[in-house]
């Protein structure tokens, strides 16, 4: 049996429709100007004559349809029909596929299984709420037998040191959600998250976790209170760090605010990108409170700054916020308070992780995906600084009156 009768340059001419033998079984197979394969033919009893296509060949050369062939070759000498063979290979693949699950799906099906059992409500929805927060955005959308330690460490690592009793309830969730993808058989092998003999080489206990005071936030449970001191405080340093909190915003930003910059019919805060750590500019979403704050700063505004200073023509002065916080004996730094409202996003409602991050001015994804993002879901931005208005000023009242009268005005 002669094999490798044809060239690639005889390959390349051939036009006329048919079959080009080139040995040991493979052929040429035209059947059209654009149809043109190869093919594996063999005999399965002496009147059964059987055809396997390898592929076109714009996209399989001579040398790898031979190589193919002689696959094919192979299995016919153990006895194995290839078709057959293929087919049982496609339908286990597709069987395989039916049966992975992501860990996200994985760990909405554990909730649904447990959460019946689960007397304490808080703790039934911290589950979603923090997984959406820190694991999700990391692993959440990849199959779970895919979750190894480097992963559940990136969704850990940011948050064991600043947030050690969160991080540590996390893991503990990455662990049950994983022993019980295992069980259900939609992984093997080891836990990664687990703790003992595992996590606990990699990672501090949590009780010698140094609590980092960078950025001191007050807690989101304690900013209803505090707001409703603040409201009491008279002067523009007491509004602006009122305003400050509720667009969650940077000291500079809103110190820096000019009127030139508010769009008060739009309800909407356009932040240029000079102004701007990242750069770019940015759109905030005004609620009912911010918008409120504006209008009282408006009735008495004599500059072009929102927030000005003792001097009109310049802005107040940076620790003016700061001042108005030690006043009301609160420790900790105004940038806090932005620690404080992701806190609260993250754990307290069901926003994406993504419209935090826009909340806060950071950058989404990685540099090709900012290149590429047109949007910055300020529809669903609005929604949440609404929620979060609310959230600050529990008690329903007049904002706008309130706040003229207490403006200083």
């Amino acid at each position: 049996m002669k094999i490798g009768k044809l060239t690639a340059l005889a390959v390349r001419r051939a036009k006329t429709p048919g079959y080009y033998n080139d040995g040991g079984g493979l052929y040429l197979k035209i059947a059209g100007p654009n149809a043109r394969s190869w093919v594996f033919r063999y005999r399965v009893s002496v009147v059964q004559l059987r055809e396997m296509g390898l592929g076109s060949t714009a996209t399989i050369s001579l040398l790898e349809a031979r190589e193919r062939a002689r696959a094919c070759r192979q299995q016919r000498l153990d006895g194995i029909d290839p078709i057959e063979a293929r087919r049982a290979t496609r339908a286990a693949t597709a069987v395989t596929a039916a049966k992975v699950m992501t860990f996200r799906q994985c760990a909405e099906a554990y909730i649904a299984a447990h959460e019946a059992g689960w007397s304490n409500a808080k703790h039934a929805g911290q589950w979603p709420k923090t997984l959406t927060a820190y694991v999700y955005p990391v692993f959440g959308s990849l199959p779970v037998q895919s979750v190894d330690v480097a992963l559940v460490m990136k969704a850990l690592e940011p948050i064991w040191a600043t947030k050690p009793e969160t991080a540590s309830r996390v893991r503990g969730r990455i662990e049950s959600v994983i022993d019980w993808a295992t069980t259900r058989g939609y992984r093997t092998g080891e836990n990664p998250a687990r703790w003992r003999g595992h996590l606990e080489n990699l990672l501090p206990q949590k009780s010698k976790v140094a609590r980092v005071e960078h950025h001191a936030a007050l807690p989101y449970k304690d900013l209803p209170a505090f707001m409703a001191n603040l409201r009491q405080f008279e002067g523009i340093p007491a509004r602006a760090l009122e305003f400050t909190i509720l667009v969650a915003g940077r000291s500079g930003e809103v110190i820096g605010a000019k009127w030139s910059e508010i769009d008060l019919a739009g309800r909407v805060w356009v932040i240029p990108p000079e102004r701007m750590k990242s750069g770019r500019e940015h759109r905030v979403p005004l609620s009912d409170a911010a918008l409120a704050i504006l209008e009282a700063m408006k009735a008495v505004r004599q500059s072009d700054y929102v927030f000005a200073g003792v001097r009109l023509r310049r802005p107040m002065a940076m620790g003016a916020l700061l001042a108005v916080m030690r006043k009301l004996e609160q420790p900790g730094t105004v940038h806090g308070f932005r620690s404080g409202f992701a806190d609260w996003a993250a754990e307290q409602t069901n926003t994406a992780s993504e419209v935090r991050e826009m909340a806060l001015a950071h950058a989404v994804g990685d540099k090709v995906e900012v290149a590429y993002r047109r949007g910055d879901l300020l529809d669903r931005r609005r929604q949440l600084a609404e929620t979060w208005a609310r959230y600050c000023f529990p008690v329903a009242s007049d904002i706008a009156k309130v706040v003229a009268i207490r403006s200083g005005a």
